[in-house]
């Protein structure tokens, strides 16, 4: 008999069973076979407080203080580039002041970033409080956590079933039921199909596919001490990784249905084109590519605490694309919600990331 079972081993289960393993026996249930396979493997990794949703925003702020200390931190510096061409001034200035990234010569960007082309660049901000995470030693942090707490990590433990019997949850993992006390939804992209198998009415979370594309670093630059690079409307960026170059369309395309997401030639495409006139360096040639799901619920803010009504099941979904720098804060919501103390954050912030809030009154569990 475990007290918790987290179904999903992403950022949002792994960091959820973490801090629920200081309360309880915690059973991690990961369908692939390793942690963090579909949307946390494909992050962008950068933690920047001033990026997302106004209720994200608070989350990412109290999440700071764990980024940097956890584990000695697991932040390294980043900064962060606004980019304008012609005719996104306006835009340029909506995410200057949303962002609050101050404006910096087009020059002097030019110096930071050499391959900028400066007849196609109009304006620019940058800021150094952007940092790269560390995701992969995150998400080990909480994995191992949750084992030095006596819980227990599956991989390859797929559940084709979830029913409630004599108030406990009984979760099958092919011939083998689990069974728990509190369940845990954490299972990203598929969040809602695990609810509704509990019994549980799904809350409308949309999967969105974002792709990425990984090309040599340009003109064979060393672009390790480059800023991550962002257009107007988010509609491209660019970064150096392990030595390498990444450009994203930054698309948010829907899907009919969660799955193993991958590419759409076409979309990255688009993306390339409308990154390249900023630079000097041709786009010739990807050394890879690959997508993720990026899921919100229809407010765009994540979801978390239980379920109306059924305090024995506990959302903790729709990160959209802040997993990372949210899941210090998120996950101790989370623990304190289950633990009955008082939030660290302010009553109106739980309220705006209850499962309440998409309910209708009278039906909780519509």
């Amino acid at each position: 008999m475990y007290d918790f079972i987290v179904i999903g081993g992403g950022i949002a289960g792994t960091s959820a069973g973490a801090r629920l393993s200081e309360f309880g026996r915690v059973l991690l249930l990961e369908a692939e076979t390793a942690l963090a396979y579909h949307a946390s493997g494909r992050s962008a990794a950068l933690y920047e407080a001033n990026y997302g949703h106004p209720v994200t925003i608070a989350l990412n702020e109290a999440s700071r203080h764990d980024h940097q200390t956890l584990d000695g931190g697991l932040l390294s510096p980043r900064g962060l580039m606004l980019l304008a061409g012609p005719g996104e001034e306006g835009r340029f200035e909506r995410d200057r002041e949303t962002m609050e990234l101050p404006e910096i010569a087009v020059d002097k960007a030019c110096e930071m970033v050499p391959i900028l082309d400066p007849s196609h660049v109009r304006r620019a901000a940058h800021h150094t409080e952007a940092w790269d995470v560390d995701t992969d030693r995150m998400i080990q942090v909480f994995a191992r956590q949750i084992r030095a707490n006596g819980g227990t990590v599956q991989t390859g433990a797929r559940v084709s079933a979830i029913a409630r019997v004599r108030r406990t949850w009984q979760v099958s993992v092919g011939d083998t039921v689990h069974e728990g006390r509190k369940l845990v939804n954490a299972a990203g992209a598929w969040a809602d199909q695990v609810a509704t198998m509990a019994g549980i009415g799904p809350i409308g979370l949309k999967p969105l596919r974002r792709s990425m594309a990984r090309m040599p670093a340009p003109g064979g630059h060393d672009v390790s001490g480059w800023p991550m690079l962002l257009g107007t409307g988010e509609s491209w960026y660019a970064k150096p990784d392990a030595g390498a170059w990444i450009v994203s369309p930054g698309e948010e395309d829907p899907v009919d249905e969660p799955h193993d997401a991958w590419p759409d030639d076409m979309v990255l495409a688009e993306g390339i084109a409308r990154y390249q006139p900023f630079v000097t360096e041709e786009v010739t040639r990807l050394s890879s590519s690959w997508a993720g799901l990026r899921t919100f619920a229809p407010d765009r803010c994540l979801v978390i605490g239980p379920e109306p009504g059924r305090h024995d099941f506990l959302w903790f979904a729709g990160q959209g694309g802040y997993g990372f720098q949210t899941a210090p804060a998120a996950s101790r919501l989370l623990s304190e919600l289950v633990s009955g103390s008082t939030p660290s954050l302010g009553p109106e912030l739980v309220a705006a990331l209850s499962p309440a809030r998409l309910r209708p009154v009278g039906n909780p569990r519509a």
